[in-house]
């Protein structure tokens, strides 16, 4: 994912953009998110799994968004 949706992310819930970083890559190899919760506590920030399914669902909108806006370049062009 790109450096600035991360900020974007970790701005938008007052969260470090190392913790959506280690959310990011911890979805990206499988890991579910109670798992990130219960298991992964030094790579989140001890954040629970509310505050990481935030994380992942705004992690999946921008991935969305990011696909859309190719989408729209490619048939414009």
């Amino acid at each position: 994912m790109e450096l600035k949706y991360i900020q974007k992310i970790a701005e938008k819930l007052s969260l470090s953009t190392k913790q959506v970083t280690n959310i990011d890559n911890m979805q990206a190899e499988g890991a579910t998110i109670p798992f990130m919760a219960r298991y992964r506590k030094e790579a989140t920030g001890n954040l629970d799994e509310v505050v990481i399914g935030n994380v992942v669902e705004e992690i999946a909108y921008f991935t969305d968004l990011d696909k859309r806006k190719t989408t729209v370049i490619k048939t414009i062009e």
